[in-house]
């Protein structure tokens, strides 16, 4: 272990922590420390209620150690490394073959990046200012009041007033034959490799096998991705995933779409995250015909799993399955009223941000009385490939499953002066509005920094500002969020009814008659 994940650990888990002794009874206490744990026990703490926390693994949850944080470390690197590679479109010219990758040096500067970033969510920051205690150990509801703790330094026992249950998800695996119990990455290990595997197996298009995949394919390794849905990023809007494909392709990525496993094989003997590799056979039914894929490494990245197994649910009488999670009503509530569940447990939006403004509202509803709703946040999101692709609102699918008409106005990225000048050849700006009003319900951007620019789409949605109106908001030229603009300016059409042009055609003949008049007078 390196001094980066020395520091990393002596932050959010400490080997040497001893759980301190409990209270006699605490008004909240909240099982798993990712981010709606940790905004949990700071709402609380604002509210002047005694917090207790309790974390089995890492706080700062799978965002911090093994998510959002290391993986945009790490798709940080292959960005510059493409930019330098394509530079001599720009004029800037570099020795052919001298541009190489360090790939032990990349995964150096993602742990150093999450080590210092680790401070803020670290177990001494929050039993300083937010908790009167942090429990490091496995938590099990043990009675209707009552949480369990196993920790290093033996068994305690939290009475609470009020429950809180954030214990996130981890990553799913698929009755793939030969998969379950067979030595293979996800994002919970993945950032553990040392060396770059030179042939890279990844089940799954959704956001983390394609962010991995492109990568990986850029750093050097041949990756191949497989899905069983004929579309990569299954859930998102089609024209979105047909750009995002041939990015994909371009970059040397193999996809397989509409794959069908018939089993997985993994070596016993070879690394997992360095050389000698394991041996890795993917067999394939194509056409009626086994098909084997070889690979030194495989990527499992089959989506996300509530985690709610052994953490006594039953003993509270808090309804939950495999599939959804707990199961809460639309502002947060269990089957049990005095425990609450947010985040990736609960819901189906398995983003830090939707888990952080959930425990908001959560714990406003559980101590103030408040009736503030699930359904009323508007949750955008992102993929952080090349393009980047991001979203909120409603997709055009599911407008048409709703019986909901609309109209969808479109801005392509080629077309934008800014990013021609940056050189940006695909992507667009697509929002879709109530058919002949200008209400916006759904808005997706493909391009560079979509995952910042979707944020200017989600305050209209959220604040009522229609289509009409964000075409009149000047933007700065030249930038690619003009496309923005431009693409709700697409709206306008609708004000050049026949009613509309015969007034415009009466005010410009007054408006003429009126100056001729004048003329004549002077």
């Amino acid at each position: 272990m390196d001094e980066h994940n020395t520091k990393l650990v002596n932050n959010v888990h400490p080997t040497d922590y001893q759980n301190p002794e409990p209270l006699e009874k605490y008004d909240l206490v909240v099982l798993g420390a990712g981010v709606s744990g940790l905004l949990s026990v700071i709402m609380g703490s604002a509210l002047g209620k005694k917090c207790a926390l309790i974390e089995k693994h890492y706080m700062g949850g799978d965002c911090l150690n093994i998510g959002c944080v290391p993986s945009k470390a790490l798709i940080s690197c292959a960005r510059r490394l493409k930019e330098v590679q394509e530079s001599a479109e720009f004029g800037v010219r570099l020795p052919e073959g001298e541009v190489t990758i360090d790939f032990g040096a990349v995964m150096a500067r993602m742990r150093r990046i999450r080590a210092a970033i680790s401070d803020h969510d670290s177990v001494a920051r929050y039993s300083r200012d937010f908790c009167e205690h942090v429990f490091l150990g496995h938590a099990e509801f043990a009675g209707p009041d009552t949480v369990r703790v196993s920790g290093a330094n033996g068994d305690v026992t939290l009475r609470f007033d009020k429950a809180m249950v954030a214990t996130g998800a981890s990553a799913a695996i698929v009755p793939i034959p030969g998969l379950v119990g067979a030595p293979h990455l996800t994002n919970a290990n993945f950032f553990n490799l040392t060396e770059l595997p030179p042939r890279v197996a990844v089940i799954g298009a959704g956001p983390i096998g394609l962010e991995m995949a492109q990568s990986l394919r850029r750093f050097g390794a041949q990756v191949t991705c497989f899905e069983a849905f004929p579309q990569l990023l299954p859930r998102e809007d089609q024209d979105a995933a047909a750009v995002l494909k041939e990015a994909i392709l371009r970059d040397g990525v193999e996809i397989r779409l509409g794959a069908k496993i018939l089993r997985v094989e993994v070596s016993e003997e070879g690394g997992l995250y360095q050389a000698p590799w394991k041996a890795v056979r993917v067999v394939l039914d194509v056409d009626g015909a086994e098909v084997v894929h070889e690979a030194d490494a495989l990527l499992n990245a089959t989506g996300r799993a509530p985690n709610v197994h052994g953490i006594g649910l039953d003993v509270v009488g808090v309804e939950y399955d495999n599939k959804v999670g707990v199961h809460i009503d639309d502002q947060f509530r269990t089957t049990n009223p005095r425990v609450y569940a947010t985040g990736d447990v609960a819901t189906p939006y398995k983003f830090t941000h939707s888990a952080d403004f959930m425990a908001r509202i959560a714990i406003r509803n559980m101590f103030l009385g408040d009736e503030s709703r699930l359904s009323q946040l508007i949750i955008p999101w992102a993929t952080y490939t090349e393009p980047e692709v991001a979203h909120v609102g409603l997709y055009e699918y599911e407008l048409e499953s709703k019986g909901i008409e609309f109209e969808s106005f479109k801005r392509d990225l080629k077309d934008v002066d800014r990013c021609k000048c940056e050189g940006v050849t695909e992507g667009f700006v697509k929002i879709t509005v109530k058919k002949g009003t200008d209400e916006i319900l759904g808005a997706t951007i493909v391009g560079p920094n979509a995952g910042d620019m979707i944020s200017e789409l989600t305050v209209c949605i959220q604040c009522n500002i229609g289509a009409g109106q964000l075409a009149g908001v000047i933007h700065p030229y030249p930038t690619t969020g003009e496309a923005i603009r431009q693409a709700a300016a697409g709206y306008n059409k609708y004000w050049r009814t026949p009613a509309v042009n015969k007034a415009l055609e009466t005010l410009l003949q007054q408006k003429a008659e009126k100056d001729a008049a004048a003329m004549q007078e002077g």
